[in-house]
């Protein structure tokens, strides 16, 4: 269990870091890119979090998994794994998607993403 708790921790920390962009600064004024930065940023918030649906859906394959091992204490204990990994992952999805619309929004706006 602490196995699986600290790695759905290090994915969820590891998508905090997702978020930052490169662009190529030749020609850019810092201060309209950082308004649009906050622009896509505020964009990006309409991602429909996957969090939930990720737990759930870890939670349920956890607890099959401990079913199939034998008794109802392991099968709670494989789904409270199961369904930490699972939000850790529907996070991580959630970050993948608002980075890339971030990266679409300063895209469309002229500046140039290098990473």
């Amino acid at each position: 269990m602490k196995t699986a708790l600290l790695l759905g921790l290090a994915l969820f920390s590891l998508n905090l870091q997702a978020q930052n962009i490169i662009i190529d600064p030749n020609g850019v004024d810092m201060g309209k890119y950082q308004t649009d930065l906050a622009e896509c940023e505020s964009l990006a918030g309409q991602v429909e979090g996957q969090g939930g649906k990720g737990l759930v859906r870890g939670a349920i394959v956890g607890a099959a998994i401990g079913a199939a091992r034998g008794n109802s204490t392991q099968a709670k204990k494989d789904a409270g794994v199961g369904a930490v990994v699972g939000g850790a992952s529907g996070r991580g999805a959630t970050a993948a998607e608002q980075e890339k619309v971030i990266k679409n929004c300063l895209s469309n706006r002229g500046y140039t993403i290098l990473n």
